[in-house]
């Protein structure tokens, strides 16, 4: 993950056949997105627990690209109790932007399942579609990106506020 200028052409999306390969290809999709200079970013996962959000490079890259006018950073997840506890230096990042990072949770009644996905407003997706074996799938495409990016924002329209980003206290 580099600080570079916006890159029209990001690198081709890698193969996803393991846990480990997921990660790469989150990084690789967060590198693109932030190359990309695209104003939104959505992540939704259960739990956030495979995700590589505590990385001190994966922070600056998403601090520098968060500097620029007009950009969000979406996080949707059924539960973001264990977050601070797997990821505490994003949980502490997370408090100096809290005005331009989102957390938001299904509400309960509504019984919906979370994919596991990494989607810009450009053309940048990493899906993974095998929780088990790891397996998923990341895609340089634009029509992909809008059609995953169209499902979260009617999935999002079912949302509560969630992990509040400062904690109240006497």
């Amino acid at each position: 993950m580099t600080n570079q200028p916006p890159s029209s052409t990001p690198s081709p999306a890698p193969s996803i056949d393991s846990r480990a390969e997921f990660i790469a290809a989150l990084r690789w999709g967060f590198d693109a997105a932030c190359s990309a200079a695209g104003r939104r970013i959505v992540c939704c996962s259960a739990d956030f627990a495979d995700w590589p959000l505590d990385e001190p490079a994966l922070l600056a890259q998403l601090t520098a690209w968060l500097r620029l006018p007009q950009r969000r950073l979406v996080l949707l997840s059924a539960d973001f109790d264990p977050v601070p506890r797997l990821h505490p230096r994003f949980a502490d990042w997370r408090r100096d932007w809290v005005h331009a990072v989102e957390a938001w949770q299904p509400v309960p009644e509504q019984g919906l399942r979370l994919s596991c996905l990494l989607c810009s407003d450009g053309e940048i997706s990493v899906e993974r579609l095998d929780e088990a074996q790891g397996r998923g799938r990341a895609a340089v495409n634009a029509r992909s990106a809008h059609q995953h990016m169209r499902r979260l924002d009617a999935l999002l329209q079912h949302c509560s506020p969630a992990w509040a980003g400062r904690q109240l206290g006497l």
